[in-house]
C-alpha cells in the first residue's frame, strides 16, 4: 500500500489521459439506405430522437430494457467478421461514431440524462478536478468503439488500429500543450489492454519521451472466466429485466469480447473453466468450446487473430513505470457448471478470488512477470469491485495519491 507522504499538488501537473473500459463511453449510430430491418419495430424511424444528420445514442439506450427493443439493439450493435478481408465490420447500413474524443464528457455518464444510474468515470474525474485537473487543459479522455479490438501482427484491425493512432496523437498533443511534460495514462479494464499494445507497437524512445507513467485499473491482462459465460449463455452485465439470450448474438460478435477470453498463457490449462456432463473445457480448449456452444464461426478469428495476440500479451519490454490498481476479495466466477449441458440456461457458478469480474490470476499477470517489469507497483484494495475502483472513496483516494506521487516525482522505491 502507498504511504500518505505524497501531498496533492495543484500546479505544474503532468497532463493526464483517461482510457475507459468496455462499455465505458457513449456511442452513437446512424442508419443508411443499406440498413435492412428485421422487424417493423426496428425500422429506420426508430428511434425518433435523432439529430439533424440522423445520429442517435445507441449506448447507453434505456429502451434496451424492453424485449422488442433489446432485439433491435442486438441487430444494430452486431459486428461481422469478413473472412475474405480478415477484419470486423458493422452491420451493413449501420454507421457508428464516438463523441468528444479528447474530452472526458462521454466518459462521465453513459447517458447524460440518467446521470445517477449511468455514472462511470464521473467520481474519478471529480476527484482529479479537486487536485487541479481541468478537462481540455491538462485532463483528457480517449473514448473508442469498445466493440472492436486488436489482432496479432499480420492481421488488419482497422477500427482498433485507428484508435491507437488517435490515442498516440492525443498523447503527443497533450504533452505539447502542457510545456512538453510527459503524460500520465490512466486506464480502466479493457482500456489497459489497448495501452499495453500502444507501448508494444511503438519505440521505447517514443514511450519514454511522451509517457511518464501508466496506471492500469482492473486490467484483465489474461482475460476472464466471465467472458466464457458471456459467449456461452449471454451476459446482461447487471442490466435488469434483459434476457441474456437476446444479447448473446451481439456479444459473441464483439471483437473485444473475444480478446477477453481466458488466455492459456495465464490460466492453468489443467483447471476446468467449464464443466458439462460429457466434456470439460480449460483455457486450452477455447476453439472446441466455441464450436460446442454453437459458434463455430468464431474459431478462425480466435485461433488466427486473438490467440497469437494474447500469447504475447505479457512479453512487452519495460518501457514506462506501471502501477496496477486492483480489487480483490470479491467473489468472481471461476468455474461454470452446466449440469445438463444446455448452454441456453445459466450455469451454476463456482467462485474464486478477484474483483467480481476479473479473476485474480489475470489481474496479477504482470506481477508474476515482475522480473521483466522493473518499475512495477501493485496496489491491492480488499473488497473493491471491478467498477468500484472508479467510485469507492478509499480507491479514489489511493488512485489520486498515486497520481500526486507521480506528479511530485516521488519514486515507487521511496514510497515502499
Amino acid at each position: 500500500m502507498l504511504s500518505t507522504n505524497c501531498q496533492a499538488i495543484t500546479t505544474n501537473l503532468n497532463p493526464l489521459i483517461l482510457i475507459p473500459g468496455a462499455g465505458g463511453n457513449q456511442l452513437e449510430a446512424r442508419l443508411t439506405s443499406k440498413y435492412k430491418s428485421t422487424s417493423l419495430l426496428c425500422n429506420k424511424l426508430y428511434p425518433l430522437n435523432k439529430d439533424s444528420e440522423g445520429w442517435f445514442r445507441i449506448w447507453f439506450d434505456p429502451s434496451i430494457l424492453l424485449s422488442p427493443f433489446t432485439k433491435c439493439f442486438n441487430q444494430r450493435m452486431k459486428l461481422y467478421y469478413q473472412t475474405q478481408l480478415d477484419d470486423y465490420y458493422n452491420n451493413p447500413g449501420v454507421e457508428t461514431r464516438i463523441t468528444h474524443f479528447g474530452s472526458t464528457k462521454s466518459l462521465l455518464y453513459l447517458h447524460p440524462y440518467l446521470q445517477k444510474i449511468t455514472a462511470y468515470m464521473e467520481p474519478l474525474v471529480k476527484a482529479l478536478e479537486e487536485v487541479g485537473y481541468r478537462d481540455g487543459e491538462n485532463l483528457f479522455g480517449a473514448p473508442y468503439d469498445f466493440r472492436y479490438g486488436l489482432a496479432a501482427d499480420g492481421h488488419p484491425s482497422h477500427v482498433g488500429s485507428k484508435f491507437l493512432e488517435d490515442l498516440k496523437e492525443l498523447i503527443e498533443s497533450a504533452s505539447s500543450s502542457n510545456g512538453g511534460k510527459p503524460v500520465i495514462l490512466v486506464s480502466h479494464s479493457l482500456g489497459g489492454l489497448y495501452v499495453q499494445q500502444l507501448l508494444v507497437r511503438n519505440p521505447k524512445s517514443w514511450s519514454q519521451k511522451y509517457i511518464k507513467h501508466f496506471i492500469a485499473l482492473a486490467t484483465p491482462w489474461g482475460g476472464t472466466v466471465m467472458q466464457i459465460l458471456t459467449f456461452a449463455s449471454g451476459n446482461t452485465l447487471g442490466v435488469p429485466l434483459v434476457n441474456p439470450l437476446l444479447v448473446r448474438e451481439e456479444q459473441r460478435s464483439s471483437e473485444s469480447n473475444m480478446w477477453l477470453l481466458p488466455s492459456p498463457k495465464v490460466f492453468n490449462t489443467k483447471s476446468p473453466l467449464v464443466v458439462t456432463p460429457n466434456v470439460t473445457y480449460s483455457a486450452h480448449d477455447i476453439p472446441e468450446f466455441l464450436k460446442d456452444i454453437g459458434f463455430p464461426e468464431g474459431v478462425l478469428p480466435y485461433t488466427s487473430r486473438i490467440l497469437p495476440l494474447v500469447d504475447n500479451l505479457v512479453t512487452s519490454t519495460d518501457q514506462v513505470p506501471i502501477t496496477c490498481v486492483i480489487g480483490c476479495g470479491v467473489k468472481t466466477p471461476e468455474t461454470l457448471l452446466y449440469a445438463d449441458g444446455d448452454f441456453d440456461k445459466l450455469p451454476e457458478i463456482v467462485y474464486g478470488d478477484g474483483d467480481g469480474t476479473v479473476n485474480m490470476v489475470s489481474l496479477l499477470s504482470f506481477e508474476s512477470n515482475k522480473s521483466t517489469y522493473q518499475h512495477l507497483n501493485v496496489i491491492k484494495l480488499q473488497g473493491v469491485s471491478h467498477t468500484g475502483l472508479l467510485k469507492d472513496e478509499i480507491a479514489l483516494e489511493k488512485i489520486v495519491e498515486e497520481i500526486s506521487c507521480i506528479n511530485s516525482d516521488i519514486s515507487l522505491v521511496s514510497k515502499a
